[in-house]
């Protein structure tokens, strides 16, 4: 098995929570935080641009409330 290569996201601060980035050749997308290594949720690059997109417009604000 190839090794996978972790990248820290320019957005993580020095702390421990850190989310760390890896692409895998068949464009195969993976996310891991810091404190908790072993957990990787594995996407696609359309999935995670509408993700990333969604969250900068706001329109997931409505899943961090009680």
């Amino acid at each position: 098995m190839r090794t996978q290569h972790w990248r820290k996201s320019s957005y993580s601060s020095e702390g421990n929570a850190c989310l760390y980035v890896s692409a895998l050749h068949n464009a195969t997308i993976r996310l891991r935080e810091s404190d908790e290594p072993d957990t990787i949720l594995t996407t696609n690059p359309t999935a995670l641009n509408a993700l990333i997109r969604n969250a900068k417009a706001g329109r997931l604000d409505h899943l961090g409330t009680a």
